[in-house]
């Protein structure tokens, strides 16, 4: 069976391993929840970062730019267990204290594990947002500005791309074709 070409940002995702920073490269994951704000990845069961996550119960995700391609292709290409990648990046940490963010990443955000969901070969680690890390230089306003953080996107299955430009409007550019079908009411 062959799949449609997937097209996402990607993101690195930060555990302690042993004591050790190291990270992942990501393209499944997303947020599921807002209230509460939780975010699942979508993993390997086997990768070694993942033994990180479920050692200390925490974990971080960050958003690399396309500056940032090569040290993030390096952390999808090889396993922790081959290669040292705690020095790929500054590291620094949050409230957790047990989730190694990437310094240089516009967007960082540090989780708690709460759930794990197991398929096959995969698992979703789900985690809850405790702490949003945002560059002042990617807000526009009180709000991150996507334009300003500008996300490497992962094309599968094997492609990097920046991002485009804005198409319209979400939640409000839908709202013209209301009138189409909304039936009209009969006067008896």
């Amino acid at each position: 069976m062959k799949f449609p070409p997937v097209i996402s940002p990607v993101c690195l995702v930060g555990a302690l391993v042993d004591g050790k920073p190291n990270f992942m490269a990501i393209a499944w994951w997303t947020f599921l929840e807002s209230r509460t704000m939780l975010v699942g990845v979508v993993s390997e069961k086997r990768h070694y970062t993942s033994k990180g996550i479920h050692e200390t119960n925490c974990f971080s995700v960050n958003i690399p730019s396309p500056s940032m391609v090569q040290k993030t292709d390096y952390c999808g290409v090889y396993s922790g267990n081959d290669v040292d990648k705690s020095k790929v990046f500054e590291v620094c940490y949050g409230e957790l204290k047990k989730a190694p963010m990437i310094a240089e990443c516009h967007v960082t955000m540090e989780c708690r594990l709460v759930r794990t969901v197991d398929f096959e070969h995969n698992e979703m680690l789900v985690g809850k947002v405790v702490g949003v890390y945002i560059e002042d230089s990617c807000m526009t306003g009180n709000n991150g500005d996507v334009t300003k953080v500008d996300p490497l996107l992962y094309e599968g299955p094997a492609m990097y791309w920046k991002l485009g430009r804005q198409v319209a409007k979400a939640y409000h550019v839908g709202r013209n074709l209301k009138s189409m079908h909304t039936p009209k009411l009969l006067k008896v």
